[in-house]
């Protein structure tokens, strides 16, 4: 019985439900007042003509009107001349002229057609309006209002009871901040989110977006962007598959095929992740990364695990660079690896730690730390410090080599000139005649020398203070004598072209202090 009782009440409540629908579908269009009330058979049966301060209701909608058309059986509305529907307590139609229907609660308005809903205003020429749905529609040419924001388009939506507006072709934002450009758009007017479909652009005094999809927060100021974003900024550019701006703080996420290209200093870095703190003046790119730098007629290539970028926040050129972990760089005339690099504009200096090494031609440099100095886009000099070590592949075979604690290396039009030796100096050189053949290898030492290179081998050498020099023909030579003590020849871990910088040779690199240790060990 308590099932049974359940029931009827359910079907009870269902039927009253009902019954209140038919009634609200059936509920009629009352003339509330009119000066003055006719009878126009031209306007077909029943219809009367109301004349002066003509209101109406239907449901909880009024209808104010100078004049008007009422069809009572037909439930047909027509208001001419200051027409104004008053929809509920937040939302207000005027217009030059209205046609609305009651059995299809559809009114039709004619002529500088204004909605006013709370803080938001739509104006267009023609536009319907369903009661039932709530939904303002105009299909040629409309604008909406919002505290500083202009909305325009060809065709639009406007759904009162959730205020959200949906535009479509020719869709034009404008505030004092930006103006975006693009051919859908969905306006959460509430939360001031504006979603964006299809090809658009947002252009401010400091920045342009672009892609094909994506979304707007007004309130926070973010702009969220996919397929094919790019954000450019005077002489900067990033662009990626997603991205993610915060135009308030001028901070960047980017994600999926990062682009950054700077113009200015001729360079590109490429990857899969980027953040960039334009007012902090930081940024860094990871996953992937490749850095290239194009000068006169060549191009420097160069990868590492993370790369950090620092820009001056007021010019917003770029102040240094920080590669980390894992950095190795070719270029045609130079190849290098170290753990990190960091290049600083203000000296045109690229400082290498972490096991670095160069290679120039069949020259390889290593040291402790390694410094570059770059001038006129070309390398001024090599920095070995300490435990420099210089070796040149022989024209014919073995090596030359010049160690010492500190050497510095000179280079003209980006090949080996001469090195200035200082600190327990050696070299190890091969001498041969005019014609190639082997007088026998030279062996010296010094506090400090200056050696002369041409044509990447060594030619003369200038001792300062006392020395020691001593030819050893091959002949008389023990196996390995030929080699100075920390000799290592890193072909293998030399980069061979502009690909080859994302190998991780095989074997790993060794220090100086693992080949001491394993000496003591012997």
């Amino acid at each position: 019985m308590k099932i049974f009782r359940t029931t009827i009440a359910a079907v009870i409540c269902l039927f009253c439900l009902n019954l209140n629908a038919q009634q609200n579908s059936k509920a009629r269009i009352h003339i509330l007042h009119a000066d003055m009330s006719l009878y126009d058979d031209s306007y077909g049966d029943d219809a009367d003509r109301l004349i002066g301060d003509v209101r109406m209701r239907h449901d909880s909608t009024y209808f104010f009107s100078d004049s008007a058309h009422f069809n009572d059986k037909a439930q047909l509305f027509k208001g001419y001349s200051r027409v104004h529907i008053k929809v509920n307590d937040s939302t207000d139609i005027f217009c030059d002229s209205c046609k609305y229907l009651g059995e299809t609660r559809l009114a039709e308005l004619f002529q500088h057609v204004v909605m006013k809903d709370d803080s938001t205003v739509l104006k267009t020429k023609y536009m319907t309006y369903n009661r039932d749905k709530h939904l303002a529609t105009y299909p040629n040419h409309g604008t909406i209002d919002r505290n500083d924001k202009h909305l325009k388009s060809k065709k639009g939506y406007y759904r009162d009871d959730i205020e959200h507006a949906y535009f479509r072709k020719n869709v034009v934002v404008t505030t004092p901040k930006y103006e975006m450009f693009t051919d859908s758009l969905v306006y959460d007017i509430p939360n001031e989110k504006m979603t964006f479909f299809g090809p658009t652009r947002i252009i401010s005094d400091e920045y342009e977006l672009v892609g094909d999809h994506g979304w707007y927060d007004g309130m926070n100021d973010i702009a969220y962007l996919d397929k094919g974003a790019v954000l450019t900024s005077e002489e900067h550019s990033i662009s990626s598959d997603t991205m993610y701006y915060n135009t308030s703080v001028d901070f960047a996420k980017a994600m999926g095929n990062v682009v950054m290209t700077d113009t200015t200093n001729n360079s590109m870095i490429l990857g899969d992740y980027a953040e960039m703190w334009k007012k902090l003046g930081k940024g860094f790119v990871t996953e992937k990364v490749q850095a290239l730098y194009w000068e006169k007629n060549d191009t420097l290539f160069m990868h590492s695990d993370t790369l950090f970028v620092f820009t001056d926040t007021v010019t917003e050129k770029i102040d240094k660079i920080l590669a980390y972990s894992n950095v190795r760089f070719f270029r045609r005339d130079l190849q290098g690896k170290c753990d990190t690099l960091r290049y600083t504009v203000s000296d045109s200096t690229a400082r290498m730690r972490g096991i670095p090494v160069i290679w120039s031609d069949n020259s390889q440099l290593k040291g402790d730390s390694i410094n570059i100095v770059i001038a006129n886009s070309e390398i001024d000099s090599v920095l070995l410090y300490p435990n420099g070590f210089i070796i040149q592949k022989d024209t014919v075979e073995g090596y030359n080599q010049i160690k010492g604690k500190q050497l510095t290396a000179y280079f003209k039009e980006n090949e080996l000139n001469h090195v200035y030796n200082e600190g327990n100096a050696e070299t190890a050189y091969w001498l041969r005649e005019e014609d190639g053949t082997l007088i026998g290898v030279n062996f010296s030492q010094c506090p400090s020398m200056d050696i002369k290179i041409e044509d990447n081998q060594i030619v003369r050498i200038k001792y300062f203070k006392k020395n020691t020099e001593t030819l050893y023909p091959k002949d008389k030579m023990k196996p390995g004598q030929e080699i100075l003590r920390g000799f290592e020849w890193l072909e293998d871990f030399r980069p061979r072209d502009r690909y080859d910088i994302f190998r991780i040779p095989e074997k790993p690199m060794e220090t100086d202090d693992n080949q001491s240790h394993r000496r003591r060990k012997r």
